[in-house]
């Protein structure tokens, strides 16, 4: 088959092969919603690498692991090889000795510090012009706790870009980027 044609025939079945990087994340991000219908942070023994707990739950991180997955980006693989090579860079919040590669890449201060080393960090704004589909967000819940989400390619009706996350009922689209407190801004595209 002739190189044009095929790449004619590829691009008609499979158009998110074609797509940039950051459109191809929000795309994964995506199919999860509808799929991973509840939270679960539970602590689980885990493969490795390519790991995973059950699709139909997670957490907010596992929305952003999984999007990359799709795209051929094991964070758990990486996260763990990073952690291992650079320990003192990640934080000591959980008590821990040594990498953990059933959860660090499930941990939001772990991907903060990852995206911050091997990607560009962008400074946290409330401007909405400030944010592109497929850049990672994280935030400080009311409750203390840290959150995470991919950044959509819609918007709502007052022009903020929707974001992909699971903050607590399985993996949705909302309007929520400047509901709580930004602490970090990324872009990742490995």
């Amino acid at each position: 088959m002739a190189p044009r044609l095929f790449l004619l025939l590829a691009s008609l079945a499979a158009p998110q092969l074609f797509a940039a990087p950051a459109e191809q994340l929000v795309a994964a991000a995506r199919t999860q919603i509808g799929v991973t219908l509840r939270y679960d942070g539970s602590y689980q023994r885990i493969a490795y690498p390519d790991g995973d707990v059950p699709l139909d739950r997670g957490v907010c991180t596992d929305v952003v692991v999984r999007a990359y997955r799709a795209l051929g980006v094991d964070l758990q693989e990486r996260v763990h090889e990073d952690m291992r090579a650079a320990w003192k860079a990640y934080p000591a919040n959980w008590g821990m000795k040594g990498p953990d590669r059933n959860i660090d890449h499930r941990r939001v201060p772990n991907l903060a510090v990852f995206f911050g080393r091997h990607g560009e960090t962008v400074k946290p704004s409330t401007k909405a012009a400030d944010y592109r589909a497929g850049d990672i967000v994280t935030w400080r819940l009311p409750q203390g706790l840290p959150h995470i989400g991919i950044v959509a390619d819609q918007v709502s009706p007052g022009g903020t870009p929707l974001v992909i996350h699971n903050i607590g009922a399985g993996t949705q689209l909302e309007d929520v980027l400047f509901d709580f407190p930004i602490t970090g801004h990324y872009r990742y595209r490995p």
